[in-house]
């Protein structure tokens, strides 16, 4: 099927065809239709299978031009999501000029919004914080409301926002179409669209599609002190140029982002920490090819949109399967060819095991690339990049009067040190050798893995944490890192290589942030069961705790008692 084959105008066709699209994606070919004939709809819809198209086509194809009320709201759990959902809009729209869409959102100057909204948009896109500050405000009127769009409602109802939801939705009383999309189907997302949408059409991507069939998935099996030596050869030996990178905590983004810069690469990092123009300033240069590679963490790579990523690497196994959908989705877009590649120690197998069971994807194994072909592949990089910075190849038409000064001086120096090579009967191989030995960095060779050691210790800093929630409480590793965030307040990627059993669970945190999460959950019960929460300890295979959510000494017995009993069953 063609994009022509749909019922959209064609100045639609020609600005999508100008994009590059020519065939539409699964969602959008079921979608679009749908949403032609202005149905409500719910549609399951992971990260980078193309959902924006499918609902601003048929929203464009029907706002009426000469109309300067707000006739479509769409609404987005980030900042980053709302500027790709707005820029997208202006692609499409390219050729429509009485088209204005404004994206609207927490962290940026309400005065300056206020300004763009004067130039009264028919398309508002927005965070639902700040929609709902603007109309408290009434800069925002949407009484003439005809589309609304939840995009990525489950991360929203992660991230707290089922309240301002409904505030937003029951403020629209005009006649309107609701279109909601998520990656999962949830009890509370079942509750939203029974109350808001009108017998709507239910459009779901089967298990068998949850992954972009053009991305070829593999995995390295590595040890922790190792990953940084594998990325690095993995990028030199692919020749990849446009690179992601995903890890589960900030701390991990700084560390991998360091460690690559050391090495020579173009990187920067990105985390929820950062002020939002240093994420905007890091966007920027990664989609203008300035950098290279894009270290991120789950939560501040949302809602990102870039074209072309070569590879996905995990460098830490995501701590739930949908987390991997979401970053498989970055690469192999618009049915091009991806690849992601995550990189998986020893004790982290059932995590994999678990993904592949999940998104029913077939994740190859990848080996280790071979030293000496690492070698050459760089050794030649640096020839011929000393090559090309060679000012003697410079032209005098290419070169400004002070690199012709430059040339001039360095010609000499260079003179003096070759003839002091000679006359000190100095070998010129080994002086090239130790040059280029000084550039290869760090490059080592990793070690052999061996897949039957012990557990993988915790990091430098980080404290073990034991709870008394498992999968048999129905509960996954994603509500888990809900539950320890929404009590302690901490950020989800503050909470690090989470681990779920039957009957109990274990987490990491920083010794900073330690005493707030233990004394948060000191008396949360989930229903009748109280909720336990002690330092872990690994000692001969067995967990200990130090301290606890109560001081009790009999309690600390019966919590003693309880959890090895959890164990045994485990077992």
């Amino acid at each position: 099927m063609k994009f022509n084959e749909f019922a959209i105008n064609e100045r639609l066709i020609k600005a999508v065809e100008a994009l590059g699209f020519t065939s539409p994606t699964d969602i959008q070919e079921r979608v679009i239709p749908v949403a032609l004939r202005s149905c409500d709809l719910i549609a399951q819809a992971p990260t980078g299978t193309g959902k924006t198209c499918a609902f601003g086509l048929p929203i464009l194809n029907n706002i009426k031009e000469s109309d300067n009320h707000v006739q479509a709201l769409i609404v987005a759990p980030t900042r980053e999501l709302a500027n790709q959902i707005t820029n997208d809009f202006k692609n499409y729209a390219k050729y429509m000029e009485g088209i204005k869409v404004v994206s609207i959102y927490g962290g940026e100057d309400i005065e300056k919004q206020i300004r763009e909204l004067k130039k009264k948009p028919q398309i508002i896109v927005s965070t639902p914080g700040r929609l709902i500050d603007h109309l408290d405000r009434k800069t925002i009127k949407i009484d003439c409301v005809k589309w609304v769009v939840l995009d990525e409602a489950d991360e929203m109802l992660n991230m707290g926002f089922r309240e301002d939801i409904d505030n937003i939705l029951d403020r629209i009383s005009s006649p309107h179409n609701t279109m909601l999309f998520s990656a999962t189907f949830s009890d509370e997302i079942k509750r939203i669209c029974e109350e808001y949408l009108n017998n709507p059409i239910n459009i779901k991507t089967t298990l068998d599609t949850i992954t972009v069939d053009t991305v070829k998935q593999y995995y390295c099996l590595i040890k922790e002190q190792d990953k940084i030596e594998l990325m690095s050869r993995l990028i030199d030996v692919n020749n990849f140029q446009i690179v992601m990178v995903f890890c589960n905590t900030k701390k991990a983004v700084d560390e991998v982002t360091s460690g690559l810069m050391q090495r020579g690469y173009v990187v920067e990092g990105l985390h929820g920490d950062m002020k939002q123009m240093q994420r905007d300033r890091t966007m920027a240069r990664f989609k203008d090819g300035l950098v290279n590679i894009l270290v991120a963490s789950d939560v501040a790579a949302r809602g990102l949109d870039i074209n072309d990523v070569d590879v996905v690497i995990n460098y830490d196994v995501p701590e739930d399967e949908e987390y991997y959908v979401h970053r498989v989705g970055r690469t192999g877009r618009a049915k091009k060819d991806g690849m992601s590649i995550t990189l998986v120690t020893p004790d982290e197998r059932y995590r994999l095991r678990s993904i592949m069971a999940y998104s029913k994807a077939t994740i190859t194994k990848l080996d280790v690339p071979n030293l000496n072909r690492v070698l050459k592949i760089r050794i030649d990089r640096i020839i011929n990049k000393a090559c090309e910075l060679s000012l003697n190849n410079l032209s005098d038409k290419q070169t400004s009067m002070q690199t012709n000064t430059l040339a001039k001086n360095y010609k000499i120096v260079n003179d003096e040190i070759y003839n002091s090579i000679v006359s000190k009967s100095l070998n010129p191989y080994e002086v090239i050798n130790g040059l280029i030995l000084m550039q290869l960095n760090e490059l080592k060779e990793i070690e052999n893995v061996k897949v039957d050691e012990g557990k993988a210790k915790t990091k430098s800093g980080d404290i073990r944490v034991f709870i008394n929630i498992g999968k048999r409480d129905g509960f996954t590793i994603k509500d888990l890192l809900n539950l320890v965030s929404s009590k302690s307040g901490i950020r989800r990627d503050d909470i690090n290589n989470t681990e779920m059993h039957d009957d109990f669970s274990f987490f990491e945190v920083s010794k900073k942030k330690i005493d707030v999460v233990l004394y948060s959950f000191n008396k949360v019960k989930l229903g009748t069961k109280r909720i336990v929460l002690e330092e872990a300890k690994m000692k001969s295979g067995n967990i200990g705790g130090s301290r606890k959510t109560s001081k009790n000494s009999s309690d600390k017995r019966s919590k003693d008692s309880k959890a090895n009993k959890s164990r045994k069953k485990s077992r």
